[in-house]
C-alpha cells in the first residue's frame, strides 16, 4: 500500500480542496480554482467488467485528479438486514477497489446511508455484526490498492446508525485494519450538533474531510463556524484532502467564490 501522509510532519503542506461532482465538471472546477474532483462511485454502475473498464477510461480522461470518491454503494445494495447478498457485495467491492487503484485515489468515502440503515424491527446487534463483517470484506478488497476506505457518519435525517465520529471510530477500531478509517463531514456534524472538539479527539482516525455550509449551502453563504472547525484540524495535524459536498448547480463565479472563501481557512 502506498504511504499515506494525513498527518503533518514539519512544514505545513498546501491543503488540496476538491469538489464532489461528475467528471464532466472537471473543466469548470479547474477554472474555479479547485485542485481535484470527487466523483460518485455509484454513478459508474460497476455491475460487471465492462462497466469497470468504461469507468477506468472516464477517470483517465478527467482533467483534474480524482483524489477521493464518494457515494460508495448503489441504491439497491444492502449491508444490513435480510436483503444482504454477500457474493454481490464482495464482487462489487473488488471492482471498486480496482477502480480506486487505477484512479490513484487516496480515499473512498463509505457513507451510503441506504446500504447500512437498519430495517425496522431488525435486531440492532445483528445489524452491527453485519456491518462489521461488511467493513472487513471492504478492508480485504482494498488491501494493497493504495486507497483507504473512510466510514462517513451521517445525520439522523439520512441514517439510523453511525451518526457521529465516535460511533464511526468504534466500527473502525473493531475491524482494526489500516484500510479502514473515518471521514469528518461538517454538514452532518452541524446537523447532529456534534462537538467540533471531536475533530481533535479522533484526529488519528480522520483521513478525509467533506464540507458544506449550514443547511448544506455553498461554503461562505451560511453561518457555519469554519474558524473553529479548521482550527481543530490544524492543531491536530490533519493534512488530508478537503472536498465540498453540496447539492445544486452553481455558476463558475459562485464556485470560485466558495473556493476563495475556503482558502481563507486552508491557504495556499
Amino acid at each position: 500500500m502506498r504511504s499515506r501522509h494525513h498527518r503533518r510532519e514539519g512544514a505545513s503542506a498546501r491543503m488540496k480542496i476538491g469538489y464532489t461532482a461528475p467528471l464532466e465538471m472537471a473543466d469548470t472546477l479547474a477554472e474555479a480554482g479547485y485542485d481535484y474532483v470527487e466523483p460518485l462511485i455509484a454513478r459508474f454502475g460497476l455491475a460487471d467488467a465492462a462497466s469497470l473498464e468504461a469507468a477506468k477510461r472516464s477517470v483517465s480522461r478527467a482533467r483534474l485528479p480524482t483524489l477521493s470518491f464518494g457515494l460508495f454503494f448503489p441504491g439497491d445494495m444492502r449491508l444490513v438486514g435480510p436483503a444482504l447478498d454477500p457474493p454481490r457485495v464482495k464482487s462489487y467491492l473488488a471492482r471498486v477497489a480496482e477502480l480506486m487503484s487505477h484512479a490513484g485515489a487516496d480515499v473512498a468515502v463509505m457513507g451510503s446511508a441506504a446500504a447500512r440503515n437498519v430495517p425496522e424491527g431488525f435486531d440492532r446487534a445483528r445489524a452491527k455484526d453485519q456491518l462489521l463483517e461488511a467493513y472487513s470484506w471492504a478492508a480485504d478488497a482494498f488491501e494493497g490498492s493504495g486507497t483507504v476506505i473512510a466510514i462517513e457518519p451521517q445525520n439522523r435525517k439520512e441514517t439510523n446508525i453511525i451518526r457521529s465520529l465516535p460511533e464511526a471510530v468504534w466500527f473502525a477500531e473493531q475491524v482494526d485494519r489500516p484500510e479502514l478509517r473515518v471521514v469528518a463531514d461538517s454538514y452532518h456534524m452541524d446537523e447532529e450538533q456534534e462537538p467540533l472538539q471531536h475533530l481533535a479527539t479522533y484526529a488519528d482516525w480522520i483521513v478525509h474531510v467533506q464540507l458544506a455550509d449550514t443547511g448544506r449551502k455553498r461554503p461562505g453563504s451560511g453561518s457555519f463556524d469554519y474558524g473553529t472547525f479548521s482550527g481543530h484540524l490544524a492543531t491536530s495535524g490533519y493534512a488530508g484532502h478537503i472536498a465540498v459536498e453540496i447539492p445544486g448547480k452553481f455558476s463558475v463565479s459562485e464556485l470560485r467564490e466558495s473556493c476563495r472563501f475556503l482558502r481563507r481557512f486552508w491557504p495556499q
